[in-house]
């Protein structure tokens, strides 16, 4: 009965948020580096080319000429009430700039293959929208997603297309043969020439970044991804950072850059380090937790945050960072292993000191396979005459469906849905720069723990993907009598004084609310 009280009371907390923002004036101030730095972003990602789409024939790819629907601005608005009342409060936009068509990759082409700073992708205009053309679409959406308290982010692109490499040569880096430089095996777009001969920076490319926040600025944008932002150096992204931030000082810089990645360009551009990045302006990076699987023990787990958290403290508390457990880079946790790993990745998602970053369709589990995956297409709308996908991955590439949204009744779903309310209602412990890693006497087990006062957040799981684990987590001035509330498990933890004893299934992770009783007498 008390466990039945709890969830009512997280689902009016949630829906009276929602009710709130709702009636929120359209009258909107940028605030999105403020709550970035004090982990209150929960960023929801979409790909506006797919997340209104309508297949009808239930073939995974959007087939125009039969009248099926490409995802546009305007569809993509009647979503966005829902993603509010989940408790997102920043939309994350892949890139929506013009894409090339020559050497491309996919049918429609990859949104990273950028071929104009300015101009906004026509794939995304709605012929239905009133408003006449795509960029007044664009700002529509926008100003919506402002309506219901969400900031918006865009994804702004490492490298050019194939096609503006063309139409713009003086923008790219050249080989000793004259060619512009393909980075890492990404053979549709083109590296850009940061630096002259003379050691100057590109003014013509600077230039060009430069009309790439005047557009974010027209449309009322809140902040940016920057891709690859570690093959830019530090004086580059200062005086782009510096030029944006004059008009909006709240406009957030997203570096995608961790300290564990490798250079994609290695022998083309240097590689700025992330104290680089953050020093020149950046809010943020990632933490790698691509792949969990990798993490072989408890040491392993608390060093990767730990190292990450030293990096913050050099910046007093100015800046912060966010998880790639799930982006359009990785494959789907539900691919990698099963709805158990998909539990961990979708709690320590919400439960780590960062700010949570949501793929579209992981909610529901999407394992980003499509019917049509690297098939030979029956219609292209670029030079690639096949449906190009990543297996596993999230499609960047094609006209194809929606990531799953609407199964109200799916596991997946309500999980997700526990997990985001859970991190409201511990926000004041999940959102502390701190991290107090605990000692379990199994070697599969980490825990850690998060404190505010008398209370406390405790995380523990279960790294072993095929056994069961039993462990003893020792918690320094913990009673049997203390208040232990659980936000998720599957079997009931044994109190002791000093510790708690877990039984853990495989990749399972547990969640509680510790309240510390205090006795007149001690």
């Amino acid at each position: 009965m008390k466990m039945n009280k709890i969830k009512l009371f997280l689902t009016l907390s949630l829906l009276s948020f929602s009710v709130s923002a709702a009636l929120a004036s359209d009258y909107w101030v940028n605030n999105l580096r403020n709550i970035f730095i004090h982990n209150q972003a929960v960023i929801y990602t979409i790909n506006i080319r797919t997340f209104g789409a309508v297949d009808y024939n239930k073939n995974d790819i959007i087939e125009l000429e039969l009248g099926e629907v490409q995802g546009t601005f305007s569809n993509a608005i009647p979503k966005l009430k829902k993603l509010s009342q989940s408790g997102i409060n920043t939309i994350y936009l892949l890139p929506i700039t013009k894409t090339g068509k020559l050497k491309a990759l996919g049918t429609a082409g990859s949104l990273y293959a950028m071929d104009s700073f300015d101009a906004i992708n026509p794939q995304m205009f709605d012929k239905t929208d009133l408003n006449p053309d795509v960029k007044a679409q664009a700002k529509k959406f926008v100003k919506e997603a402002h309506k219901l308290r969400m900031h918006v982010i865009v994804d702004l692109p490492s490298s050019g297309s194939y096609d503006m490499s063309l139409e713009k040569p003086d923008l790219f880096l050249k080989d000793k043969e004259g060619l512009a430089v393909i980075p890492a095996d990404w053979t549709d777009v083109r590296l850009f020439r940061v630096y002259n001969e003379d050691k100057t920076l590109n003014r013509a490319l600077i230039d060009e970044y430069k009309k790439f926040i005047d557009l974010m600025h027209e449309l009322d944008v809140d902040g940016i991804r920057a891709d690859v932002a570690a093959i830019k150096p530090q004086e580059f992204w200062k005086e782009i950072i510096d030029y944006a931030r004059d008009k909006d000082p709240q406009f957030l810089f997203l570096a995608e850059a961790s300290p564990e990645w490798t250079n994609p360009a290695k022998g083309y551009v240097e590689y700025t380090p992330v104290e680089d990045l953050l020093s020149a302006g950046f809010d943020g990076f990632y933490s790698d937790w691509s792949d969990i699987k990798k993490i072989k023990s408890p040491s392993e787990f608390y060093k990767k945050i730990q190292n990450d958290l030293k990096i913050l403290e050099k910046f007093d508390g100015q800046k912060s960072m966010i998880a790639n457990f799930a982006t359009h880079d990785q494959i789907s946790p539900v691919v990698m292993g099963g709805y158990s790993y998909w539990q961990m990745v979708n709690w320590l998602n919400v439960m780590l000191p960062l700010n949570p970053y949501i793929l579209d369709g992981f909610p529901y589990a999407d394992n980003y396979i499509y019917k049509f995956e690297n098939k030979k297409a029956d219609k292209s709308y670029t030079d690639d005459d096949t449906y190009f996908v990543h297996r596993g991955k999230f499609d960047i590439f094609n006209f194809s469906r929606a990531p799953i949204f609407d199964a109200e009744k799916s596991a997946y779903h309500m999980e997700f849905m526990e997990a985001i309310k859970s991190r409201y209602m511990l926000s004041g412990m999940i959102v502390k720069k701190e991290f107090d890693p605990l000692k379990t006497d199994n070697s599969n087990v980490f825990a850690f723990r998060k404190q505010n006062g008398n209370e406390s957040l405790l995380v523990i799981g279960n790294l072993d993907f095929k056994s069961d684990q039993k462990a003893k987590v020792k918690i320094p001035k913990f009673k049997a009598d203390d208040f232990v509330m659980p936000f998720k498990m599957q079997e009931a933890p044994y109190a002791k004084n000093g510790s708690l004893t877990v039984v853990l299934k495989p990749y399972e992770i547990q969640v509680f609310a510790i309240k510390k009783i205090i006795n007149p007498k001690d």
